[in-house]
């Protein structure tokens, strides 16, 4: 069903007379972040979390398997693991590596077939976020940590006195965290020592904070009986996403609304009351949209225009709705397609070419799809069924080239990086990172390459051709 409200503005709030900030200072090492940033502003409490999230929360739940890997190791020699077995009605393979049976691996193969290199583990909680750029991979999880590596080793590390780790983004030198307790922290690497991270903001901005919270007019009513300023989150961040000319940070939130902040100096410049729920992914799209999913099982389009020299946003239309929870949101690299991830185990999409109609649906999961990633042509979904899917798209079609299993927990978040090593296969390789409740992450080479030709590849390979 799909409602058109064209031009109308959807309950957006700004503010264009907060002064900007003067220059931060970097302060001291973020190893221990000072705890001035819990007396920043006064703290909101998070709601429950499965009543925000509703269907579309899965962090809180334990590891439906053993802690022991379930995988099935490729023979070489043998063409019966390719064959058409997936209980999905689907061409799929459960691929691996010999690393399969190690808990903590930093060795790497060189291989040219979709399988496990190696596995990340520190006991330090579930896995909530991902984000890969270059050789350095960041981890973020319940223990507050950010963790970064680099060649499967760990590189660094900082860490914020509050609010679990739910998103990590990066743009340029800065990274960028979403948190639990509605703040957003943004990190840069010390000019003196790569293995240092700096914070050097947090937003909203505690002179932004303070002067927006002088004027009764910025109050907003968030629950019965309850105020708070307009420009601070007043629950967990579930997504963060980056206009393409870097300059606007969105910031999507179980509070239901998604925040428009300017990224040079961490303005906030508006307050859009999205949806009726938790608002579980925010993702900037092409050609000035923006895309919303939420738990009240709604994908919303909003139109960035430009009014003078401010910002708006519009909202334009419902692009789907339906009954269970929307869990992720995805556009492909090349801006054609966007995906969308149900806590019914579905993926659906659909085509910019054809003016955003449905694309078709993709069903390879048992339970919810918790994550999504794209690179290249392939498509891969992160499921609390604990399996990864890897599809593939040639000219709008869709198959499923194989199901990566070995966590033992929901998998909660994916990254991708194209892989720039030596190519046998004659085709485009990728690395996958998913992140897990299982309190690991996991490293796979993917290739793009269907079953058949790696397992001719395989072949070949164990004749010494």
């Amino acid at each position: 069903m799909m409602r058109n409200n064209s031009r109308k503005q959807h309950n957006t709030v700004t503010e264009d007379n907060i002064n900007i900030p003067g220059k931060q200072t970097f302060g001291s090492m973020l190893q221990s972040d000072p705890n001035h940033d819990q007396d920043e502003y006064t703290k909101f409490r998070t709601s429950n979390i499965s009543e925000a999230a509703g269907p579309a929360n899965f962090d809180n739940q334990p590891s439906p398997l053993s802690s022991d890997y379930n995988m099935v190791s490729p023979s070489p020699n043998s063409d019966d693991h390719y064959s058409l077995s997936s209980p999905y009605s689907m061409p799929s393979m459960d691929l691996t590596s010999p690393l399969s049976k190690s808990p903590w691996s930093s060795h790497v193969e060189s291989y040219p077939y979709t399988g496990l290199m190696g596995s990340l583990v520190r006991e330090e909680g579930h896995i909530y976020s991902l984000a890969a750029s270059g050789d350095l991979l960041y981890t973020g999880s319940d223990s507050k940590n950010i963790r970064v590596w680099k060649n499967q080793k760990e590189f660094a590390g900082f860490k914020s006195n509050s609010g679990l780790v739910k998103a990590i983004i990066i743009s340029g030198e800065r990274i960028f965290t979403g948190h639990q307790d509605g703040k957003v922290r943004v990190w840069k690497i010390s000019s003196n020592d790569p293995n240092i991270y700096k914070r050097i903001g947090t937003l909203p901005t505690l002179k932004a904070y303070i002067k927006s919270s002088m004027n009764p007019n910025n109050y907003v009513e968030v629950r019965r009986n309850r105020n708070a300023v307009w420009i601070k989150h007043f629950d967990a961040i579930s997504s963060l996403s980056m206009s393409e000319d870097q300059n606007l940070l969105y910031s999507a939130s179980w509070d239901k609304t998604i925040k428009v902040w300017r990224a040079l100096d961490f303005k906030c410049l508006e307050s859009i009351n999205a949806h009726e729920d938790a608002v579980n992914s925010v993702v900037v799209g092409f050609d000035g949209l923006v895309f919303s999913g939420s738990a009240d099982g709604t994908v919303k389009i909003w139109r960035r225009e430009l009014q003078g020299n401010k910002t708006k946003h519009f909202f334009s239309h419902t692009l789907l709705n339906q009954e269970c929870a929307v869990t992720s949101l995805v556009v492909d690299p090349t801006s054609s397609f966007l995906y969308c991830g149900s806590s019914d185990g579905l993926v659906n999409f659909w085509e910019r070419a054809k003016f955003l109609s449905h694309g078709g649906v993709l069903r390879g999961h048992k339970l919810a799809v918790l994550c999504l990633a794209t690179a290249g042509n392939l498509v891969f979904s992160g499921s609390a069924d604990t399996n990864i899917c890897v599809w593939k798209r040639e000219s709008g079609d869709h198959m499923c080239l194989s199901v990566l299993k070995g966590h033992s927990g929901p998998v909660k978040c994916l990254a991708v990086e194209e892989d720039h090593g030596p190519i046998t296969s004659g085709d485009r390789q990728f690395i996958l990172y998913s992140g897990s409740l299982d309190k690991s992450v996991k490293i796979w080479r993917v290739s793009s390459c269907p079953p058949s030709m790696q397992a001719q590849q395989l072949r070949s390979q164990s004749h010494g051709v």
